[in-house]
Order: structure tokens, then sequence, then C-alpha cells
């Protein structure tokens, strides 16, 4: 049986819940297409995310590896394109760790392309119904940390996809687009799917300057 590994983040800004972890909790050990999903939290930390993606890397050699992660600020589900090797906090990581124009990995290359079928994932998702986007920046923090290691060290497919506030976390920042739980689940659920269905991607325009 094919493995899937889907990791999140645990809260970090001051927020109590993050949706990454939220939502890929709910999808340990669901069959999808086939294949066995297993979930696992990622501390929110430059070194230390990397040092637990590499563990379960090992341990599971998954064919798909989709590390998902929170951008309170987008009003989408954002399928992220490229990872760059640099990290550039504008505030500490939960270790209290702020790197500025610090390499991710040094003498690596400068970026890396998401192996997932990005622009497939983006129509399957807006066919059901659900706002989402190609991104064409991870940003210089840990997300970004995370999908350059992955993509580094991963799976046959792998790449990274940052999604919205939950509702209560937008509660307390008025004006923030928020994705309710279920919807979360849903869309990784197909983005799951669609990796799974096909090596190849679409040919269409859903990318956003962002």
């Amino acid at each position: 049986m094919k493995t899937v590994l889907l990791t999140g983040f645990e809260p970090f800004g001051g927020e109590t819940v993050n949706p990454s972890w939220e939502t890929v909790r709910r999808l340990d050990g669901e069959i999808i297409a086939g294949a066995r999903v297993s979930a696992r939290r990622l501390p929110c930390a430059f070194g230390a995310a990397l040092d637990e993606l590499r563990r379960q890397l090992d341990a599971l050699h998954p064919d798909v590896a989709i590390a998902v992660g929170q951008a309170g600020g987008r009003s989408d589900i954002a399928v992220e394109r490229v990872a760059i090797n640099i990290d550039d906090a504008r505030f500490p990581d939960n270790d209290g760790k702020q790197p500025i124009d610090v390499p991710v990995i040094p003498n690596a290359p400068a970026a890396y392309f998401s192996t997932l079928p990005i622009k497939a994932i983006v129509a399957a998702l807006r066919e059901r119904g659900l706002p989402a986007t190609v991104s064409q920046t991870a940003g210089t923090f840990v997300c970004n940390h995370a999908m350059y290691g992955l993509l580094h060290h991963g799976a046959p497919q792998a790449g990274f996809i940052h999604l919205p506030f939950l509702p209560e976390q937008a509660a307390r920042h008025p004006g923030a687009f928020s994705l309710s739980l279920d919807d979360g689940v849903a869309a990784l659920r197909i983005a799951v799917e669609t990796s799974l269905s096909r090596a190849d991607d679409l040919v269409l325009s859903c990318g956003a300057t962002h």
C-alpha cells in the first residue's frame, strides 16, 4: 500500500491553534485512493522542523508528502509553487530564533519547485467550490524552511499547502478570511487524491502574485 505523509505545525505567533495541524490530524490513518495517510506535527522552529521532517521521511518513505501551514493573511487555499533557500524571519520562531538572510541548507540549490500537480490540485479544489490558487512564494519563515527541506530530502511527490485561519482565529482578527475545519479537511483529501491519481500537471492560468 502506498503511504502519504501530511505534516502540520504547532501554534505560533500568539495563536492557540494552528489550522494546519488541526486539519491534517483529522486525516491520520485514513485510506485515500488506496494510500494510507500518516499525519505528523512539526515544531514551528527553524532547524527543529527539518529534523522532525527528516525523521518522518526516513521512517515512512512516503510516496506523497504534503507539508501544510497557516497563512492567516491569505484569502484562499494556497498551493505553493516554489521554496527558496533562505530563512529571513520577521519575528522569532517558537524557540526564540530569528535567522536573517541565512540559507536553509548551505551550498544547496537556490530554490526547488513543488513536485505535486499544483494546478490540477487548484482546479479540483475550485470544482468542489473551495477557494484556491497557485501561490508563487511560501514566504521566508518556517513554512518555506520546511517546504525547502522537504523537497531537498523528499518523496517522489512533495510540496506545500497554506491554509487560512480557522473561524475561531479569524474572530480575533477582524476582516480576516477564514476556512472551516471541515472544508480544510476536504481540501487536503482532494489534494491527496489528485496527487495520487496523476503524475503530470494541467496547463492553465491559476496563479497569484503572492
